[in-house]
């Protein structure tokens, strides 16, 4: 019985061969594409359950490709590429990537990407109600949050914050997929704001706030909350 399908778009063939043994050898079916029109097409009808898209393809950008996906699917992309400044990142991830893995990279952390990134779009199938993190748990139904079973309080907005990053576990979220998320359209650009929020849920949440293990930075791009 094959495993989960996963599409690999990079016209480099060495990292194609590479990844196809990598990933075969982890129990993944490997489908792969050399150009954005050909990853198009596969992600129409090859059925992926994951998708691995380098941003630099020949004949298009990898966020072009990436766009196109999104009008008709919501199978997890997983962005795979060189380029390493942040508003690249960020703009891919604000297309709807669900996470990014620099080159040069380590085949374990890609898979280990992959695996929450199948884990988070199975969770997101089945809406959990309780989601825990490191002895923080939120109840969905109650609005309830318990640090090591002792209620924490919360303002509304610390909760609505800290459900965005729970609900999306292990993937980074953009600092302006949070501003929009939790404050609306008006403060995508508020950055300082989050980072003032950031700290207030940290101090009430982490059991060393100036070393988080729940919520973590991604410098310049966002913040990650550790995998459920």
């Amino acid at each position: 019985m094959k495993g989960p399908r996963v599409l690999v778009v990079d016209d480099e063939p060495q990292i194609q061969r590479f990844l196809t043994v990598a990933l075969t050898a982890a129990g993944y079916d490997v489908l792969t594409a050399e150009t954005g029109a050909q990853a198009l097409r596969l992600a129409a009808t090859g059925a992926p359950d994951l998708i691995v898209l380098d941003l630099g393809l020949p004949d298009r950008d990898g966020k072009e490709v990436l766009s196109e996906i999104r009008k008709f699917s919501q199978t997890p992309v997983i962005i795979l590429s060189a380029r390493d400044r942040e508003a690249e990142k960020i703009e891919a991830l604000d297309r709807g990537a669900d996470d990014y893995v620099e080159k040069p990279f380590g085949i374990g952390e890609l898979t280990a990407r992959l695996r929450a990134a199948l884990r988070h779009a199975a969770s997101e199938a089945q809406q959990p109600p309780r989601i825990e993190i490191e002895g923080v748990a939120m109840d969905l139904d109650k609005r309830l949050v318990t640090r090591d079973g002792l209620p924490v309080k919360l303002t509304p907005k610390e909760y609505d914050l800290l459900a965005v990053l729970f609900r999306n576990a292990g993937r980074v979220v953009t600092h302006r997929q949070i501003l929009s998320a939790v404050w609306g359209p008006a403060h995508t650009e508020d950055t300082q704001y989050l980072r003032v929020f950031i700290g207030q849920l940290r101090a009430k949440i982490e059991r060393d706030p100036t070393a988080p293990r729940i919520v973590t930075t991604e410098p310049g791009v966002g913040y990650r909350a550790a995998e459920a």
